[in-house]
Protein backbone atom coordinates (compact mmCIF):
# COMPACT_ATOMS: atom_id res chain seq x y z
CA UNK A 1 0.00 0.00 0.00
CA UNK A 2 2.95 2.24 0.20
CA UNK A 3 3.88 4.81 2.48
CA UNK A 4 1.41 7.39 4.11
CA UNK A 5 1.69 11.42 4.41
CA UNK A 6 2.67 11.18 8.17
CA UNK A 7 5.20 8.76 7.64
CA UNK A 8 6.73 10.22 4.23
CA UNK A 9 6.97 14.00 6.99
CA UNK A 10 8.62 12.31 9.49
CA UNK A 11 10.81 10.54 6.97
CA UNK A 12 11.57 13.06 4.76
CA UNK A 13 11.77 16.00 7.20
CA UNK A 14 8.58 18.00 5.48
CA UNK A 15 5.30 19.00 7.31
CA UNK A 16 2.20 17.36 5.94
CA UNK A 17 0.81 20.69 4.44
CA UNK A 18 3.79 20.51 2.29
CA UNK A 19 3.00 17.63 1.18
CA UNK A 20 -0.21 18.22 0.45
CA UNK A 21 0.79 21.54 -1.62
CA UNK A 22 3.12 19.91 -3.55
CA UNK A 23 0.16 17.27 -4.60
CA UNK A 24 -2.40 20.21 -5.20
CA UNK A 25 0.31 21.92 -7.50
CA UNK A 26 1.27 18.90 -9.52
CA UNK A 27 4.85 18.76 -8.12
CA UNK A 28 4.58 15.30 -6.19
CA UNK A 29 1.55 13.43 -6.64
CA UNK A 30 1.05 10.20 -4.30
CA UNK A 31 1.26 6.96 -7.01
CA UNK A 32 -2.09 5.67 -5.09
CA UNK A 33 -4.64 6.50 -2.63
CA UNK A 34 -6.84 4.10 0.00
CA UNK A 35 -10.31 3.58 -1.49
CA UNK A 36 -10.95 6.08 1.64
CA UNK A 37 -8.83 8.66 -0.38
CA UNK A 38 -5.50 9.10 1.63
CA UNK A 39 -2.32 9.36 -0.21
CA UNK A 40 0.18 6.45 -0.34
CA UNK A 41 3.32 7.22 -1.77
CA UNK A 42 5.47 4.77 -3.76
CA UNK A 43 9.55 3.92 -3.09
CA UNK A 44 9.46 6.14 -6.57
CA UNK A 45 7.24 8.95 -4.99
CA UNK A 46 10.09 9.11 -2.46
CA UNK A 47 12.90 9.39 -4.91
CA UNK A 48 11.13 12.27 -6.86
CA UNK A 49 10.64 14.17 -3.20
CA UNK A 50 14.29 13.79 -2.51
CA UNK A 51 15.24 15.32 -5.64
CA UNK A 52 12.73 18.02 -4.67
CA UNK A 53 14.43 18.66 -1.59
CA UNK A 54 17.56 18.14 -3.26
CA UNK A 55 17.03 21.53 -5.86
CA UNK A 56 14.75 23.37 -2.68
CA UNK A 57 17.93 23.19 -0.85
CA UNK A 58 19.89 24.90 -3.57
CA UNK A 59 17.35 27.52 -3.73
CA UNK A 60 15.66 26.89 -7.01
CA UNK A 61 11.91 27.98 -6.72
CA UNK A 62 9.15 25.18 -7.35
CA UNK A 63 8.50 26.11 -10.83
CA UNK A 64 12.44 25.54 -11.28
CA UNK A 65 12.13 22.09 -10.03
CA UNK A 66 8.90 21.08 -11.67
CA UNK A 67 11.19 21.53 -14.77
CA UNK A 68 14.15 20.34 -13.88
CA UNK A 69 11.90 16.66 -13.49
CA UNK A 70 9.48 16.93 -15.58
CA UNK A 71 11.09 18.84 -19.06
CA UNK A 72 12.52 16.68 -21.57
CA UNK A 73 13.94 19.56 -22.76
CA UNK A 74 15.49 20.95 -19.41
CA UNK A 75 19.51 20.79 -19.00
CA UNK A 76 20.07 20.38 -15.18
CA UNK A 77 23.40 20.87 -16.03
CA UNK A 78 23.11 24.56 -16.91
CA UNK A 79 20.24 25.20 -13.93
CA UNK A 80 22.98 23.33 -11.64
CA UNK A 81 26.04 25.92 -12.72
CA UNK A 82 23.40 28.80 -12.28
CA UNK A 83 22.68 28.40 -9.12
CA UNK A 84 26.33 27.01 -7.95
CA UNK A 85 27.11 31.07 -9.00
CA UNK A 86 24.27 32.33 -7.00
CA UNK A 87 25.38 30.33 -4.12
CA UNK A 88 29.51 31.48 -4.45
CA UNK A 89 27.88 34.83 -4.58
CA UNK A 90 25.93 34.28 -1.57
CA UNK A 91 28.99 32.74 0.40
CA UNK A 92 30.92 36.06 -0.61
CA UNK A 93 28.66 38.16 1.25
CA UNK A 94 28.49 36.03 4.13
CA UNK A 95 31.94 36.49 4.64
CA UNK A 96 32.20 39.58 3.81
CA UNK A 97 28.87 39.94 6.57
CA UNK A 98 31.36 37.72 8.98
CA UNK A 99 34.37 39.86 8.65
CA UNK A 100 32.48 42.85 9.40
CA UNK A 101 30.95 41.75 12.73
CA UNK A 102 34.73 40.71 13.54
CA UNK A 103 35.75 44.15 13.14
CA UNK A 104 32.92 45.31 15.17
CA UNK A 105 34.01 43.18 18.08
CA UNK A 106 37.44 44.39 17.58
CA UNK A 107 36.36 48.03 17.74
CA UNK A 108 34.37 47.52 21.18
CA UNK A 109 37.07 45.48 22.47
CA UNK A 110 39.41 48.21 22.23
CA UNK A 111 36.58 50.74 23.39
CA UNK A 112 35.32 52.42 20.61
CA UNK A 113 34.26 55.76 21.08
CA UNK A 114 32.55 57.52 18.03
CA UNK A 115 28.86 59.13 16.79
CA UNK A 116 26.61 56.40 15.04
CA UNK A 117 27.37 58.02 11.78
CA UNK A 118 31.06 57.67 12.37
CA UNK A 119 30.81 54.21 13.11
CA UNK A 120 28.92 53.20 9.95
CA UNK A 121 31.65 55.06 7.68
CA UNK A 122 34.48 53.21 9.65
CA UNK A 123 32.77 49.74 10.01
CA UNK A 124 30.15 49.37 7.77
CA UNK A 125 26.67 48.24 8.22
CA UNK A 126 27.69 46.24 11.94
CA UNK A 127 27.28 48.15 15.15
CA UNK A 128 30.08 47.32 17.60
CA UNK A 129 27.68 48.60 20.25
CA UNK A 130 25.90 44.90 19.72
CA UNK A 131 29.08 43.07 21.36
CA UNK A 132 29.66 45.27 24.62
CA UNK A 133 27.75 43.12 26.61
CA UNK A 134 29.62 39.83 25.24
CA UNK A 135 32.78 41.55 25.48
CA UNK A 136 32.73 42.61 29.01
CA UNK A 137 31.76 39.51 30.34
CA UNK A 138 34.71 37.80 28.47
CA UNK A 139 37.78 40.55 29.14
CA UNK A 140 36.10 42.86 31.67
CA UNK A 141 37.80 41.73 34.46
CA UNK A 142 41.41 42.18 33.01
CA UNK A 143 43.78 44.85 32.64
CA UNK A 144 44.19 44.67 28.81
CA UNK A 145 40.52 45.32 28.50
CA UNK A 146 40.86 48.55 30.69
CA UNK A 147 43.76 49.66 28.73
CA UNK A 148 41.81 49.18 25.60
CA UNK A 149 38.95 51.52 27.05
CA UNK A 150 41.59 54.05 28.22
CA UNK A 151 43.53 53.83 25.04
CA UNK A 152 39.98 54.05 22.79
CA UNK A 153 38.62 57.09 24.61
CA UNK A 154 41.04 59.30 22.90
CA UNK A 155 41.10 57.73 19.47
CA UNK A 156 39.02 59.94 16.62
CA UNK A 157 37.72 58.71 13.94
CA UNK A 158 40.94 59.18 11.45
CA UNK A 159 42.36 57.34 13.70
CA UNK A 160 39.98 54.46 13.99
CA UNK A 161 40.43 54.31 9.70
CA UNK A 162 43.99 54.31 9.93
CA UNK A 163 43.80 51.60 12.35
CA UNK A 164 41.56 49.74 10.22
CA UNK A 165 43.73 49.99 7.27
CA UNK A 166 47.18 49.14 9.02
CA UNK A 167 45.57 45.63 10.36
CA UNK A 168 43.79 45.08 6.84
CA UNK A 169 47.12 45.48 5.61
CA UNK A 170 49.12 43.24 7.78
CA UNK A 171 46.49 40.67 7.49
CA UNK A 172 47.08 40.95 3.45
CA UNK A 173 50.74 40.53 3.69
CA UNK A 174 50.36 37.24 5.94
CA UNK A 175 48.29 35.52 3.76
CA UNK A 176 50.06 36.76 0.70
CA UNK A 177 53.38 34.93 2.49
CA UNK A 178 50.65 31.52 3.09
CA UNK A 179 50.36 31.71 -0.48
CA UNK A 180 53.78 32.42 -2.01
CA UNK A 181 54.17 28.97 -0.08
CA UNK A 182 56.28 30.26 3.24
CA UNK A 183 55.84 27.80 5.86
CA UNK A 184 54.29 29.16 9.63
CA UNK A 185 58.12 28.81 11.36
CA UNK A 186 59.88 30.92 8.69
CA UNK A 187 62.06 34.09 9.16
CA UNK A 188 59.18 35.67 7.03
CA UNK A 189 55.72 34.72 8.55
CA UNK A 190 57.40 35.28 12.17
CA UNK A 191 58.14 38.61 11.42
CA UNK A 192 54.84 39.30 10.09
CA UNK A 193 53.32 37.74 13.57
CA UNK A 194 55.73 40.00 15.48
CA UNK A 195 54.29 42.90 13.32
CA UNK A 196 50.71 41.63 14.66
CA UNK A 197 51.56 41.87 17.96
CA UNK A 198 53.46 45.08 18.00
CA UNK A 199 50.51 46.68 16.38
CA UNK A 200 47.93 45.26 19.17
CA UNK A 201 50.58 46.38 21.76
CA UNK A 202 50.92 49.65 20.08
CA UNK A 203 47.03 50.37 19.67
CA UNK A 204 45.04 48.73 22.13
CA UNK A 205 46.76 47.09 25.07
CA UNK A 206 50.51 45.49 26.17
CA UNK A 207 50.31 42.39 24.52
CA UNK A 208 53.45 39.94 25.19
CA UNK A 209 54.06 36.87 23.49
CA UNK A 210 51.87 34.86 25.63
CA UNK A 211 48.80 36.92 25.38
CA UNK A 212 49.41 37.05 22.06
CA UNK A 213 49.63 33.48 21.45
CA UNK A 214 46.07 33.00 23.42
CA UNK A 215 44.75 35.21 20.75
CA UNK A 216 45.94 32.78 17.83
CA UNK A 217 44.36 30.19 19.23
CA UNK A 218 41.32 32.25 19.89
CA UNK A 219 41.78 32.67 15.87
CA UNK A 220 40.94 28.97 15.23
CA UNK A 221 38.65 28.13 18.48
CA UNK A 222 36.03 30.78 17.74
CA UNK A 223 34.10 30.37 14.25
CA UNK A 224 33.81 34.32 14.13
CA UNK A 225 37.39 34.92 14.56
CA UNK A 226 37.94 32.15 12.03
CA UNK A 227 35.34 33.41 9.29
CA UNK A 228 37.21 36.81 9.22
CA UNK A 229 40.39 35.17 8.34
CA UNK A 230 38.70 32.46 6.42
CA UNK A 231 37.36 35.59 4.40
CA UNK A 232 40.69 36.90 3.47
CA UNK A 233 42.37 33.39 2.54
CA UNK A 234 41.29 29.98 3.58
CA UNK A 235 42.77 28.18 5.70
CA UNK A 236 44.58 31.59 7.08
CA UNK A 237 43.49 31.37 10.94
CA UNK A 238 45.47 28.21 11.37
CA UNK A 239 48.47 29.80 9.35
CA UNK A 240 48.20 32.84 11.59
CA UNK A 241 47.69 30.93 14.79
CA UNK A 242 50.55 28.31 13.90
CA UNK A 243 53.25 31.70 12.90
CA UNK A 244 52.24 33.42 16.47
CA UNK A 245 53.05 30.23 18.03
CA UNK A 246 56.33 30.10 16.10
CA UNK A 247 57.20 33.71 16.72
CA UNK A 248 56.60 33.56 20.35
CA UNK A 249 58.56 30.43 20.45
CA UNK A 250 61.42 31.91 18.37
CA UNK A 251 61.59 34.81 20.76
CA UNK A 252 61.08 33.75 24.00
Amino acid sequence: MGHSVGEVSRVAGVTVRTLHHYDGIGLLAPSERTPAGHRRYSDADLDRLQRILFYRELGFSLEEVAELLDDPEADPHEHLRRQHALLEARIGRLREMAAAVERAMEARRMGINLTPEEKFEVFGDFDPDAYAEETERRWGGTEAYRESQRRAASYTKEDWKRFKEEFDGIHRRIAEAMERGAAPDSEEATDLAEEHRLFISRTSYECGHAMHTSLGEMYVADPRFTATYEAVRPGLAVYLRDAIRANAERRA
